[in-house]
């Protein structure tokens, strides 16, 4: 069987799709997925054994310039790519409007979301074939459940298995000597309310650096890496990552003893590379979209407003929007949750 999958981001989202991919190559052990994707986050559908090959798309470049990118035949290109081959199954896992827009220039029948389940409405439209979800579970599960109707056969009661082995990648060449004992600490966020205090980072170095482990601060853009140096300044065994691939990242995290992250796609990373992790959450919700899998532990705010999925903190004791939450987690209850889950030393 060949399938067809469509879900161009984010980065954690992608992540949430692997198990699907799992369930059904267990009932169909011959199953091989072609997975339209974001070019920022191609490494990830590849990462499953049963992903043979990735349609890059750059949707957020084309939206900005359709007339050029039509010209210069970007977007002619891939659209002969996105109907190269012919497919039993084309799923949209996505169910909002960029992603119906490749359903809709995908020749051939598209399963994906009924118009009281999609994530933005209109989207319905482009589907030939629709299904209902349950909403009020975790990402992974809403998925799982969806790609189960779509081909077919009914949803395992089983813990997901995102299916991966990231062994398979080599670690990249650093300007320093990798340790040999290290943590990651993922303190990047797209969201303000997100973001756990710089200063709080820097007391959980220091408490990392006290038990004899290292830590790597990863990066995704010039911003970031500034704000990893900061947090690095504290310790000579804390480290600014520069800018690295997917591939270099999953790497670094299974090799690693722990992690300690912000609400971002590499928070998921290391729910699928299986190491023990803490999440801080303030303004999201964990029972949705936090981190999943047995070794994910999750520290969550107990103010009243948490989860407000607002950008900005509205609290009037907040500063310039930092959240009020966040900072009210302090570093000596992250690094005892953190600390009881580590492997012996």
């Amino acid at each position: 069987m060949k399938v067809l999958i469509i879900k161009l981001t984010s980065m954690g989202d992608l992540m949430h799709a692997l198990p699907a991919l799992t369930d059904a190559a267990k009932v169909y052990p011959d199953i091989e997925f072609d997975w339209v994707v974001d070019q920022a986050f191609s490494d990830v559908p590849l990462w499953h054994p049963n992903v043979r090959r990735v349609i890059k798309t750059a949707h957020r470049q084309w939206r900005k310039q359709p007339i050029t990118a039509w010209q210069d035949g970007r977007l002619p290109t891939f659209y002969q790519e996105l109907n190269a081959h012919d497919y039993d199954v084309i799923i949209d896992l996505q169910s909002n409007l960029k992603s119906a827009i490749v359903s809709w220039l995908r020749k051939g029948e598209v399963h994906g979301l009924d118009k009281k389940h999609c994530r933005e409405k209109p989207a319905h439209w482009a589907y030939k074939h629709h299904y209902q979800v349950e909403l009020k579970q975790h990402s992974i599960e809403k998925l799982r459940e969806l790609m189960a109707k779509a081909l077919d056969y009914d949803k395992p009661n089983t813990v997901a298995d995102y299916g991966v082995e990231l062994t398979q990648y080599s670690l990249p060449d650093l300007e320093f000597e990798l340790p040999e004992r290290y943590l990651m600490f993922v303190h990047n966020a797209s969201w303000l309310t997100k973001l756990w205090p710089l200063l709080s980072w820097q007391a959980l170095v220091e408490k990392a650096v006290e038990q004899g482990y290292s830590v790597l601060l990863p990066c995704g853009n010039d911003e970031e890496y500034q704000r990893a140096q900061q947090i690095a300044q504290v310790s000579e065994h804390a480290y600014a990552l520069p800018r690295l691939s997917l591939n270099d990242m999953a790497a670094l995290t299974q090799k690693a003893h722990g992690a300690v992250c912000s609400d971002t796609g590499l928070a998921h990373l290391a729910a699928v590379a299986n190491l023990p992790t803490v999440t801080i959450y303030g303004a999201t919700d964990t029972q949705l979209i936090g981190t999943y899998g047995q070794q994910q532990h999750h520290i969550i705010s107990d103010l009243d407003c948490s989860p407000c999925y607002k950008r900005l903190c509205p609290l009037d004791n907040a500063e310039q929007g930092q959240p009020v939450c966040m900072a009210n987690i302090d570093a000596d209850s992250v690094w005892h949750r953190l600390e009881t889950h580590l492997p012996a030393q």
